[in-house]
């Protein structure tokens, strides 16, 4: 079995890696969580220029047709230098489902721009519950005249301030099962009644409370079917969880980087403190779960790709692993740096903070961990 990079992973591999360490310094970063917006638009269109937000748009829409597990090669490296900014929310949140249900007219409406960095988008799913299930979605659609009328708040919807549009999980109807009557929107993020509010958070990410009062939107924004848009999230989810863990490997893997270096450096009792042996068996520890985390996630991406039928066991089985392995992996780095690995003016708490961040993202080692109970049929 090849467990490897192709060629032409290899090299989107080493050039992001080069220029990520060029265009997305420490400062860069550091600049981005005091700023209201949370990303660099010179930084963004560099990116848009490099093909990243068409990775995986097709060809005839102006996005250069790679792969899933493209992307998560891209991602690592996105998470080793924390690249702030909502790409996450545009390709993945918002592109994605618009190639999965769009009609043609929307995916020639929106994916070209997306691809070329002149769209900004995300999905507001969760709500004041917290709930990642169907269950969760009460935000009302009611059918009125040519379109539906939005009443309700949406909680922890990433970079939504920015956006130029939402993909909304709405409920457009009651059915028997929590799943049935939740219809998908495109909603401009300019529309009159739509108000952001954002949330101060350990990771000074940028999420947002949005809520929605009278907000019209036409029945032309619909993705999809009315009332069968769950479908289209739960695809969506998957390929946001498998993001998240491929993000996780490589912040993972940029704190070990770190701390090695750290522990061969720094001089304690005459001698540096990775010739301990407690140092060096949490350093063990730690090179366990980053390439633990990195083979589940690959093959969690690669079933996602293929369409495997254990697509949904595997991005579950990854992000319970990696949520739970990079909190390991920080939580050593924190401890062999000591008490100088908490203090802002060093680089190390970047990652202990963005890591709890992506940890709890579409769901934490606890809910994926009954998904794949579930699963089990025991």
């Amino acid at each position: 079995m090849d467990l490897g990079l192709d060629e032409q992973q290899e090299m989107l591999k080493n050039f992001a890696h080069d220029f990520l360490e060029k265009e997305c310094p420490e400062e860069l970063v550091r600049k981005m969580e005091e700023d209201d917006k949370g990303y660099e638009p010179d930084l963004w269109q560099k990116m848009a220029a490099q093909g990243w937000m068409g990775l995986i748009i097709p060809e005839e829409y102006g996005g250069t047709g790679m792969r899933i597990t493209d992307l998560a090669v891209l991602l690592e490296e996105f998470g080793r230098f924390l690249v702030p900014g909502p790409f996450i929310p545009t390709v993945v949140l918002g592109g994605y489902p618009i190639m999965l249900a769009g009609s043609e007219e929307q995916k020639k409406q929106f994916l070209p721009k997306i691809a070329s960095g002149e769209l900004i988008m995300t999905m507001a799913l969760t709500e004041p519950s917290a709930k990642w299930d169907a269950d969760g979605v009460q935000l009302e659609a009611k059918a009125e005249g040519d379109g539906f009328v939005l009443n309700g708040t949406k909680l922890f919807v990433q970079d939504a301030h920015v956006t130029d549009y939402m993909v909304v999980a709405a409920r457009t109807a009651k059915g028997k099962t929590p799943e049935e009557g939740i219809t998908l929107l495109l909603v401009d993020s300019k529309s009159p009644g739509v108000k952001f509010e954002p949330l101060r958070t350990i990771a000074a990410d940028k999420q947002c409370e949005v809520t929605f009062e009278n907000v019209k939107v036409p029945k032309a924004n619909v993705l999809g079917e009315a009332g069968k848009g769950w479908p289209i999230v739960e695809k969506t989810k998957l390929l946001a969880t498998v993001a998240a863990c491929a993000y996780l490997v490589g912040l993972s893997q940029q704190d070990f980087d770190i701390t090695l270096n750290y522990a061969k450096e720094r001089v304690q009792f005459g001698r540096p403190i990775g010739s301990f042996q407690a140092i060096q068996h949490k350093l063990a520890d730690v090179v366990i779960d980053v390439d633990g985390s990195r083979f589940i996630t690959y093959k969690a991406a690669w079933s996602l790709q293929e369409g495997e039928p254990d697509a949904e066991l595997m991005a579950s089985m990854a992000k319970a692993w990696c949520s739970d392995a990079s909190r390991r992996v920080v939580a050593h780095g924190q401890q062999i740096h000591g008490g100088i690995g908490f203090t802002k003016e060093y680089k190390i708490q970047l990652y202990f903070r963005r890591q709890k961040w992506m940890e709890l993202m579409w769901g934490d080692a606890d809910y994926h961990r009954e998904l794949v109970a579930q699963k089990l049929e025991v």
